[in-house]
């Protein structure tokens, strides 16, 4: 039995137990009277949570992130910028950092494995989470800003942020301060467990297995050593962790729009190579989001299967973009929400319907193919891009790079929050998360899978909370910066 077979083993269990904990499914029974076919599906009440929280946050705004899309991106390119604010990095930074960890193996496996489970049909409903995400994405940068603290006397700009803080002190001051303090540290645990689970096991996982396929697959020399893979992964990710959240923020400024524009630039070569094929591609796209030809079962399990992997890859709701981008040099924590909004549409609408297309039109995908990730992906690309998987292994490789370093940082945010900001804490943190790379290169996909969507999803319950309960108040923020700014007169009005 090999090293990577035992320490699969020995993870299953524990994916099991978070998986049958946090995604607690109800099961759905569909009869299609055309057809006789029978559907079971179980829908994930935690992914339900998420979605209602979306909606809630972009009606309740009015849509907010879409009327003021433009001064969002002027605020993006530097027209605002505050470099005498309070903060350690720009706001360009805070979002390529925050992108950083969501534009990478989500958008490029997580749709593949989307489109296997649920038909092209899970690509529309992907999308329609990318809108949807955008306002609850703003209202927990908002709040990120406005509770951040700034702990360190040795250096004063050195940010504390993140759900943690506006539960703890959001609660504190309507007189649930208990309540406040449970929920905070539930979500720092929360936190925690998704950095080790979606934010490094299913990065190493999936690069390890693009890496696997472009040297060969079974006759690889690196076939069956994930484990020796993933040592070597973890020493590169230690190299700049060490650095903090400046140096994290650094790299992820160089590394993401590069890595973001070379994939959208192969993915178009292949949408234009293969143009006759759109209108079809398109065809099963909003065909399998909406037909009853499957009866119900197939429309809610293509939209099941879109917004469990959209809110895997956009975040939205989960809470970690406040984390990071509180450290915005920002005197108006609106001005960064709207920059932060910006982050699911570009995540999820825009590259996951790129590697959607990408995918149909190249004829790769096969109904009842069973679930696939990356390797569907690679193989789609390589249609019309001979030896696209070397290109295709480094822009992946540099994805998951980018997004283990930026969760290292989330995680050790909220170990030090719940432990102390000692060394020891540190460090300790570190090497537990570095140690878990190895686990996620050796272990299958479905295990990773099922442990990392099981601890993002988890941060949702405490983090949407704290947002509800603090709507009232991001409104009348809303509206005192529209107000200051001379933008168009709100419909958002302000609560009594």
């Amino acid at each position: 039995m090999s090293l990577d077979k035992i320490i699969d083993d020995a993870f299953a269990p524990i994916a099991k137990m978070s998986d049958d904990v946090i995604m607690f499914s109800v099961p759905l029974h569909f009869d299609n009277p055309l057809t006789g076919a029978v559907t079971d599906l179980n829908l994930p009440l935690i992914v339900v949570w998420l979605a209602a929280a979306g909606v809630f946050f972009t009606c309740y705004l009015k849509f907010l992130n879409i009327r003021y899309f433009k001064h969002a991106i002027d605020c993006l390119t530097h027209k605002y910028d505050e470099p005498d604010a309070k903060g350690q990095i720009s706001n360009f930074d805070s979002l390529a950092s925050c992108l950083s960890a969501t534009i990478g193996l989500g958008n490029i496996a997580g749709v593949a494995v989307a489109v296997t489970i649920g038909g092209p049909g899970a690509a529309f409903w992907m999308g329609i989470m990318g809108i949807i995400g955008m306002g609850s994405k703003f209202a927990e940068v908002t709040l990120g800003v406005k509770y951040r603290r700034f702990p360190n006397t040795d250096d004063p700009s050195a940010v504390a942020g993140g759900p943690m803080y506006y539960l703890k002190d959001g609660f504190a001051a309507r007189g649930m301060k208990p309540l406040g303090a449970f929920l905070a540290a539930l979500f720092a645990v929360f936190c925690i467990g998704a950095a080790i689970g979606g934010g490094n096991m299913f990065q190493s996982n999936q690069v390890y297995g693009q890496v696997l396929y472009a040297t060969g697959g079974d006759n690889s020399f690196l076939f069956e050593k994930g484990w020796l893979f993933g040592i070597v992964l973890a020493v590169l990710a230690g190299l700049v962790t060490l650095g903090g959240v400046k140096s994290i923020a650094k790299v992820a400024a160089k590394l993401t729009p590069a890595m973001a524009i070379l994939y959208i630039v192969a993915g178009i070569i292949v949408i234009a190579v293969n143009y006759q094929n759109i209108p079809s591609a398109m065809v099963q796209i909003f065909h399998g989001a909406f037909s009853l030809e499957a009866g119900w079962g197939g429309l809610i399990g293509a939209m099941i299967a879109g917004f469990r992997r959209a809110l895997f890859a956009n975040e939205a709701g989960l809470g970690t973009a406040a984390i990071i981008q509180a450290s915005a040099k920002t005197d108006f924590p609106v001005r960064q929400g709207l920059v932060g909004g910006l982050g699911p549409f570009l995540d999820t609408f825009f590259v996951c319907m790129v590697t959607a297309l990408v995918i149909i039109v190249s004829g790769v995908y096969q109904s009842g193919q069973g679930m696939e990730g990356i390797a569907l992906t690679s193989r789609a690309f390589e249609t019309v891009i001979p030896k696209f998987e070397i290109v295709l292994t480094v822009v992946v490789f540099l994805f998951a790079y980018s997004t283990i370093i930026v969760y290292s940082y989330y995680g050790e945010i909220c170990a030090g929050y719940l432990f102390g900001n000692s060394k020891k804490v540190i460090v300790g943190f570190r090497i537990i998360f570095l140690a878990f790379i190895v686990v996620g290169a050796s272990a299958s996909l479905g295990h990773v899978l099922t442990f990392s969507d099981a601890m993002f999803f988890s941060m949702s319950i405490p983090n949407i909370i704290g947002l509800y309960l603090l709507s009232k108040e991001l409104k009348r923020d809303v509206t005192e910066y529209v107000t200051m700014m001379g933008l168009e007169k709100p419909s958002v009005k302000s609560p009594q």
